[in-house]
């Protein structure tokens, strides 16, 4: 694994990797530095690395790379840029959603494409077959294997998402949002196995939710933003899982709503819980659990008429009809009333579990069968004035099936009801989050219903009736049908009847003149007559009352009239009030929340700093045993492959596992190991021996038996085959002759057509040999031009090779010569030069001795001198050159001399002594001229440059040893 100084490095090896085509390895190199322990701080380059990795796990289909990437990524961002890893989520999800669609574009038909029943199942082997010996087209097998593995890729896009952000207070957004899409993907593609697998994947993840509360950055369902979005995600759940038709997953969704408001004790929105009871009554409907159906119904219609404030006249009035319509399709008798005391029990929770999400609270101790019941559910609705604002015809229909007896006349004058009634329904304008309202979906259990009720009615009337004329009363089916129903009816004990076929006939059983039946029908018969009597003959003193009241209705209806507009202003002015308060309590809610949240973070902050250095140390230390753990695992594996199975010892959980203890146990086992084995194998090799020997005293008579057997067979085996043999060497023989005497006739013939072939095939041979002959020719005399022309190129490249060598000999000679002049010029000049200054040096070391020598003569001269220095006159000093120098100089010896006075002497002669003595500082001998010059790079002056010689001026400068130039400056 290369290490990257900079995250950076890591990249731009990536994009040299990626463009000579190397994507594996610049996958792996980014993933090597993303899940490395050295870069656990978010940084910037970071971020660009992730999307550059997840542009690679995109590319080749690497949904295991990338779910490992963003969990190490998700461990460096949470506490410090949480934000960054929603991009890199949006851009990821986003990649393979591109992915897919471009795919999906490419093939043309989307149904085959994905045709396949689960999306994370590999191919069967069957499948395999199928599709290479059937003749399915290529296009077709090529748009599965193209459009089947990028959607399978998305599908683990989404999965591995939610894994991630699951239980993340800080993404709850994108959490949602994620599910949304997964939902919409399964929607738009009809996956209904993913389906399911993403609504457990979503249930899993609110169990651990729930079971874990301990954890630091878990989503606190309390607050109101949190629980938005859960609920958000169930309802969107429960709208898809409709719209697939897969009803027992809606039903677990409705569950997993009521099980979320449950945990938090609130209720949601009305908007919301509209939602909720619309999917209800569909699920319920679809269950033929039209009980509870009408119970969701008739809370889908007072959460309407309560919260609904743009709900129109017609939309309630068509709700309140499917409330009543649902509520009459209800059986009229109870289907348990024969179960088992299992079958009660089990009602009960059932009816107990169903009543907590429509929003009922039962006591489990009730009977609940009797107040989740028909009778109670119409008592209610009447209560409550649903049936006064359904339909017309609703409430007709209401009253002759509930209250009218009417046992000839209830079909005919049902079926005109049922007729409009299925006319009426559609789509509500003023109530969005309702679906369409269907009244003629009730039609055929009304039909079942007032087939039940005439049966009923009639046998109160009747002991016997004909089939036809039975028939003839109920218009909605044929006799089978109403034979199909009241078979129901009568084992639940509705009706008390039997068809006799043979005779055509229905028996109703007699009832006793003190049945309960009968007497509420003389009941309701004398009833009924005294109402004709009262309408014919009414009394007078009845009609002064009515009198008496009439004047007086008319203010009674204006206060109860303004009455109830008053009460309806009081219930407006309590639910705005209540509305403020909820959303006060919100505020206050959701202001205690963040501080508390501020309090939490600080709080964490703090914590964070002061266990930082702990961290560290403490990671130090778990390196160092897992390091040492690891080494002592791989060293008991080791050990355990080469020890017996049913002979481990056994590992205690609390004893700590070390090399040392390890190695001991190792070398302990090994040995005794080796020693069983030595054991086992001489017992082994002991009983094989004598078993060995037992089985070869055992066979030796018997392998002697048995050979004597075989010769006596083979001999017998031979003397028939050889007989067999003969015969059939004499039958081949006689053939053989009988042929030969028949091919004899045609012996002549063949001669001469074999002669004719003969001559032919010859003439043929001869004239291909002449051919042959001739092309051999005309090979070698090709062959030799070719030869020919060859030698002649050879030859030109040879002498044309010669006379470019030669060229480049002379060149080299020319060159060789030219080198040696100069060498020569270059001697001669420097023998010149070395002349030249050979005698340069020879008149410098003779001016030099000349020099010498005339100090010599100077100093001697000088010293002679001395002894007389008074004896010469001042005029004559003056006016002898050659004795004036001395004679000047003896009285000033080592004493300062004027310039002027200098200037005079050096003019009339060389310097005096007491010059020369004065530079060269007495004791030390005087330095010769040449030796001044010679230290430096320039020559000497010249003798009459320097003393005033013939052939110069008359007045020459004099040697001025203070001012003679440098000879080290140019």
């Amino acid at each position: 694994m290369a290490n990257f100084a900079k995250p950076e490095n890591a990249l731009k090896r990536a994009e040299e990797l990626i463009n000579v085509g190397q994507k594996q390895d610049a996958l792996q190199a980014l993933h090597n530095l993303i899940t490395s322990k050295r870069y656990r701080a978010w940084q910037k380059p970071l971020e660009r690395i992730m999307f550059k990795y997840v542009e690679l796990c995109v590319d080749m289909r690497k949904g295991r790379f990338a779910k490992d990437g963003l969990i190490q990524y998700r461990i460096v961002c949470q506490q410090v840029n949480v934000s960054s890893l929603e991009e890199v989520i949006k851009h990821f999800m986003h990649l393979s959603t591109e992915k897919a669609e471009q795919a999906r574009s490419q093939a043309q038909a989307l149904e085959e494409a994905l045709d396949v029943d689960d999306l994370e199942a590999d191919k069967r082997p069957e499948d395999l077959m199928l599709s290479y010996v059937s003749g399915e087209k290529g296009k077709d097998r090529s748009d599965r294997e193209l459009v089947t593995p990028w959607f399978k890729f998305l599908w683990e896009t989404y999965r591995t998402v939610l894994e991630i952000l699951r239980n993340n207070s800080k993404l709850e957004a994108l959490y949602a949002m994620t599910a949304h899409r997964a939902f919409q993907f399964c929607k738009q593609y009809k996956r209904s196995t993913e389906f399911r697998r993403l609504c457990e994947i979503i249930r899993n993840h609110l169990a651990n939710l729930n079971k874990y509360k301990d954890q630091r950055d878990r989503p606190d369902l309390s607050a109101p933003e949190s629980l938005q979005l859960y609920l958000d995600t169930r309802f969107e759940q429960l709208k898809i899982a409709t719209e697939l038709g897969l009803w027992q997953e809606a039903f677990r969704s409705v569950e997993d709503i009521h099980g979320l408001m449950s945990i938090v004790k609130k209720t949601p929105k009305a908007s919301l819980m509209v939602v909720y009871y619309a999917k209800l009554t569909e699920i319920f409907w679809i269950s033929a659990s039209h009980l509870y159906h009408a119970y969701a119904w008739l809370k889908l219609f007072t959460l309407q008429k309560s919260f609904n404030k743009n709900l129109s006249q017609k939309d309630l009035q068509l709700i309140a009809s499917a409330v009543v319509l649902a509520a009459l399709s209800v059986s009229p008798y109870n289907q348990t009333s024969a179960a088992s005391h299992l079958e009660l029990e089990n009602e009960k929770e059932r009816n107990l579990r169903m009543a907590n999400l429509i929003g009922f609270n039962l006591e489990p101790k009730l009977e609940n069968r009797e107040v989740l019941s028909r009778s109670s559910l119409l008592t209610e609705l009447v209560s409550k004035g649903v049936l006064s604002c359904a339909t017309q015809e609703v409430k007709d229909l209401y009253h002759i099936l509930e209250h009218e007896f009417l046992p000839l006349d209830v079909a005919s004058k049902i079926q005109p009801l049922l007729i409009k009634i299925s006319k009426l329904g559609g789509k509500l304008a003023s109530a969005s989050s309702v679906p369409e309202v269907k009244l003629s979906q009730y039609v055929p259990d009304l039909e079942k219903l007032a087939s039940l009720r005439l049966l009923q009615q009639v046998s109160q009337v009747y002991q016997t009736m004909k089939i036809e004329s039975l028939s003839q009363m109920i218009p909605f089916f044929d006799f089978s049908m109403v034979e199909k129903v009241s078979v129901d009816a009568i084992k639940h004990n509705f009706i008390a009847m039997k068809v006799d076929h043979m005779k055509g006939v229905v028996l109703f059983d007699n009832m006793g003149l003190e049945s309960d039946k009968l007497r509420d029908h003389l009941t309701i018969l004398a009833e009924s007559l005294n109402k004709a009597r009262a309408m014919i003959y009414p009394s007078a003193k009845r009609a002064s009352k009515l009198g008496e009241v009439l004047p007086g209705l008319g203010e009674i209806v204006d206060k109860e009239h303004k009455r109830l507009l008053a009460r309806k202003s009081i219930i407006e002015k309590r639910k705005e009030e209540q509305e403020r308060q909820l959303l006060e309590m919100e505020r206050e809610e959701e202001s205690k929340r963040q501080m508390l949240q501020k309090k939490t973070e600080e709080a964490e902050k703090k914590r964070l700093a002061a266990m930082f250095e702990q961290q560290r140390a403490e990671r130090i230390r778990k390196e160092i045993e897992e390091r040492e753990l690891e080494e002592a695992q791989a060293l008991l594996q080791e050990t355990e492959k080469h020890l017996k199975r049913g002979k481990k010892k056994p590992i205690l959980d609390g004893e700590k596992l070390t090399k040392q203890t390890l190695l001991e146990r190792a070398m302990n086992e090994q040995l005794k190991e080796r020693q069983e084995q030595e054991k086992r194998l001489q017992k082994v090799a002991k009983t094989m021996d004598h078993l060995e020997r037992a089985k070869r005293e055992e066979a030796a008579p018997l392998i002697e038996a048995g050979f004597q057997r075989r010769l006596v067979e083979e001999k017998v085996l031979h003397e028939r085959e050889q007989q067999l043999e003969v015969e059939l060497s004499r039958q081949h023989h006689d053939g053989d002759l009988r042929e030969k005497n028949r091919l004899a006739r045609m012996l002549e013939n063949k001669m001469i057509f074999q002669e004719r072939v003969m001559s032919r095939r010859q003439a043929e041979f001869d004239q291909r040999g002449v051919e042959r002959e001739e092309r051999i020719q005309q090979i070698i005399q090709a062959r030799k031009q070719e030869r020919d022309i060859k030698r002649k190129k050879i030859f030109f490249v040879r002498s044309e090779e010669e006379r470019i060598r030669k060229l480049h000999e002379e060149e080299e000679a020319h060159k060789r010569e030219e080198a040696e002049r100069r060498r020569k010029e270059e001697a001669e000049h420097k023998a010149k030069m070395d002349e030249i200054a050979e005698k340069q040096r020879q008149r410098e070391r003779e001016l030099e001795e000349k020099e010498r020598l005339r100090r010599e003569a100077l100093l001697g001269r000088s010293t002679d001198g001395l002894s007389r220095p008074s004896e010469l006159p001042a005029g004559s000093r003056a006016t002898e050159p050659g004795v004036a120098a001395p004679a000047a100089a003896a009285p000033t010896s080592g004493k300062y001399v004027p310039r002027f006075r200098r200037e005079r002497t050096e003019s009339s002669g060389p310097a005096p002594p007491s010059e020369s003595d004065r530079w060269t500082g007495g004791s030390r001998a005087p330095q010769p001229l040449s030796d001044r010059w010679t230290s430096g790079s320039r020559a000497p002056p010249q003798d009459s440059d320097r003393l005033g010689g013939t052939g110069g001026s008359s007045r020459p400068e004099p040697w001025r040893p203070s001012r003679a130039r440098n000879p080290q400056r140019g």
